[in-house]
């Protein structure tokens, strides 16, 4: 069966059509994103994401190439960000553990107040705010991924992401060094 035909079938919710691609298909961005991101659990997680974007996607999926150079690309743009949100998580470690190696004998206590504060402070967010965030900063998703589930603007997603961080920084503040940072 042709690359056209099996997305046509796959466009109309043929599971064995997914399933083909699948089978065809995710060896291969497991091996590009491991390859990326240096661990092959990450890169099957990865890899995973992206074949099931493609189900969720398929009714109005729109190729302008092969589907192997399409699930190449999107697997190597997810395994960047993951990247991406690693040094960012790293960079962040240094506002909550400081900067020495070896941790203070009170830092449980102020991990445990921090992690409080922090959940008492994206509890306040408005209700859009706290979607957007959680949807970004837990969930991983890109602006541009979060406004089309949620059917906004990308410039929607960042008004409400910025007044949330704004928020989430004054509410921080004494666990920030300098009052900055988050």
């Amino acid at each position: 069966m042709d690359e056209s035909e099996l997305l046509s079938r796959l466009r109309h919710g043929d599971e064995d059509a997914y399933s083909s691609i699948f089978r065809e298909q995710y060896p291969g961005l497991v091996v590009s994103a491991t390859r990326l991101l240096g661990e092959r659990a990450l890169g099957e997680e990865v890899a995973q994401d992206v074949m099931l974007e493609l189900w969720r996607r398929r009714e109005s999926l729109v190729l302008t190439g092969p589907l192997r150079a399409y699930l190449h690309q999107a697997t190597r743009n997810r395994a960047l960000n993951r990247l991406r949100q690693g040094r960012t998580a790293q960079r962040g470690e240094v506002y909550v553990r400081g900067p020495s190696a070896s941790p203070s004998p009170d830092s449980a206590a102020i991990s445990s107040e921090l992690q409080t504060a922090a959940a008492r402070a994206i509890a306040a967010l408005s209700e859009p705010q706290r979607e957007v965030f959680e949807m970004n900063r837990q969930r991983g998703l890109t602006y541009g991924e979060i406004a089309d589930q949620l059917g906004i603007s990308v410039k929607s997603v960042e008004a409400r992401m910025g007044r949330a961080l704004k928020l989430l920084r004054e509410q921080l503040a004494p666990w920030l060094p300098d009052g900055s940072g988050f």
